[in-house]
């Protein structure tokens, strides 16, 4: 029995999603699984429209009133899927426990009378790093990180692996750590940035299979099904086939090539993009960002620019062309002081302009 946690404590990355349609997938694939809702938001029961009277809550808590084994709380979505729900009170747990002996082992007591029941068990972690997700970190043989093409996603990863590396040298158990990209958008030109830095960040962590943005996904979720059972043609559905596949052939010693297709089309993708500077002096200033037409004139955390000293600057990349911007200083528009080159925006102002061009 493999167990394999999902976990990434940055949320809004695709884990619950990753957890349900990975165990659909696999068992589509003859694969006999168990999903383990270990979240107290207990998405992962309310995606599939699970009873949640009784939880994981009653099988670990030691002063539940009704104290229950797993088995009685296993329910059963379809002949190869079976889920083990979870409720609010799975988050008074990390209370509960806090000075109990051996408590990073609760999970793993639990699974062991399963070993014969599952080929897989899935764990959908809490978007925390606390006393659950190291339970499931302890009882798992590997874990999945789900990143979305975004900075503050990839943070998320390197949180994780300290926690990842504590229980490897403190309770002397190696978990295998894979990187899965998730809610990619091919129309971006941001998306194929970032994952080149993903790849070369996370290197031999990532798995190939690429979980692309698609609305399937949140329409079978908010129908109470996978996307397997929603909508079986659809990309949403071929991209957590396709992992459970590299899954699969990973455990049987295999490991898939990187689709060929995509390589060419991230190298295609770089070729045409280059990285644009952006700086202002701003020795007093608590915040910085730039906004023009390149996002929209939105400001977002992918757009803040880092402090330097007196001065704050950002690498944006952008394909060639003529770009108008500003910059956004403690909540105050305007534009580069340093740049000359300005343009009427018709709302009685001046925006900047930049041009990029690639040699």
């Amino acid at each position: 029995m493999k167990i394999i946690s999902i976990a990434n404590q940055k949320g809004g990355c695709g884990k619950t999603t990753t957890a349900i349609n990975l165990v659909s997938s696999l068992g589509a694939n003859g694969q006999k699984v168990l999903l383990i809702d270990l979240d107290p938001q207990a998405h992962a029961t309310l995606g599939l429209n699970c009873d949640d009277q009784n939880s994981i809550y009653n099988v670990i808590s030691n002063i539940t009133p009704r104290k229950l084994s797993i088995r009685d709380i296993i329910q059963t979505v379809n002949e190869h899927f079976d889920i083990v729900p979870s409720n609010v009170l799975v988050g008074t747990l990390e209370q509960e426990l806090a000075d109990e002996i051996g408590r990073e082992m609760k999970l793993l007591e639990v699974l062991s009378g399963l070993k014969e029941a599952y080929d897989y068990v899935i764990i959908d972690c809490p978007p925390s790093l606390g006393f659950l997700t190291v339970n499931a970190l302890r009882a798992s043989h590997e874990v999945i990180i789900p990143v979305e093409t975004s900075r503050f996603s990839v943070q998320g990863v390197d949180h994780l692996m300290d926690i990842i590396n504590l229980i490897r040298d403190r309770l002397d158990h190696p978990v295998e750590p894979k990187v899965l990209i998730t809610m990619f958008d091919s129309r971006l030109r941001h998306s194929f940035s970032m994952m080149s830095k993903i790849k070369d960040k996370f290197g031999g962590m990532l798995l190939d299979t690429i979980i692309h943005v698609n609305v399937k996904l949140k329409e079978a979720a908010v129908s109470g099904k996978t996307v397997l059972a929603y909508d079986k043609y659809c990309r949403g559905a071929k991209d957590y086939g396709q992992l459970a596949k590299e899954l699969l052939m990973r455990a049987n010693g295999k490991r898939p090539e990187f689709s060929l297709k995509m390589r060419e089309t991230i190298s295609q993708k770089m070729e045409e993009i280059a990285q644009a500077r952006f700086a202002v002096q701003a020795p007093a200033a608590q915040s910085v960002y730039v906004a023009g037409n390149f996002n929209d004139w939105s400001i977002s955390e992918d757009f803040r620019l880092k402090r330097e000293g007196d001065v704050w600057n950002l690498s944006v990349p952008l394909k060639a062309g003529a770009y108008e911007y500003q910059f956004i200083i403690d909540g105050r528009w305007q534009p580069d002081p340093a740049n000359p080159r300005k343009v009427q925006n018709g709302l009685g102002d001046m925006n900047s302009l930049l041009e990029v061009a690639h040699g």
